[in-house]
């Protein structure tokens, strides 16, 4: 009589804790937008308003400006180009490879208030800076106060009126 050992079903299976474990790692760590491959990634930005600006600030390090296409399509702002490798995979023997190679692409919706039209774009030590300036209406204004003194009042300045009345 021969017995045979068979596997058991559950050998293959991940842990729940490995599972999760492998799942944060590869989101968090390592995430999909800057894999070691670089394709399909995620562009970095930060995004701020000042009084009279939007302000779009891009990680592009190692990516020549001509590289880089910036496109605003009514109230959509593009940023896409390629991180170029400049030695081909022939010449080293890669061991570990994480620096960014191919193509990226970030869209985001621009508020209505800013003039795309007028917009400023500056490359320095990596770093894409846009400036789009706020529309003329959509800044704020700034409405002086001027006191009244007690003779004016006495004088019989009329009061205001309600909206609507008169």
């Amino acid at each position: 009589m021969m017995i045979t050992r068979r596997p058991s079903p559950f050998g293959e299976l991940v842990s729940l804790r490995q599972a999760m474990d492998r799942l944060f790692e590869d989101s968090f760590v390592r995430p999909g937008g800057w894999t070691a491959d670089g394709n399909g990634g995620v562009l970095p930005l930060d995004i701020y308003r000042t009084a009279e600006s939007l302000i779009v600030k891009a990680a592009l390090p190692g990516v020549k400006p001509e590289d880089v296409q910036v496109t605003v399509e009514g109230d959509t702002l593009t940023i896409a180009g390629e991180f170029r490798d400049e030695h081909s995979e022939d010449e080293r023997g890669y061991v570990f490879r994480e620096l960014r190679r191919g193509s990226f692409s970030r869209t985001v919706q621009l508020p209505g208030d800013v003039a795309a039209d007028r917009a400023n774009a500056h490359y320095e030590h990596g770093v894409l800076t846009l400036t789009l300036p706020k529309r003329e209406e959509a800044k704020p204004r700034q409405i002086r106060i001027t006191p009244t003194t007690d003779a004016e009042i006495d004088a019989g300045s009329p009061e205001p009126q309600p909206a609507g009345s008169r």
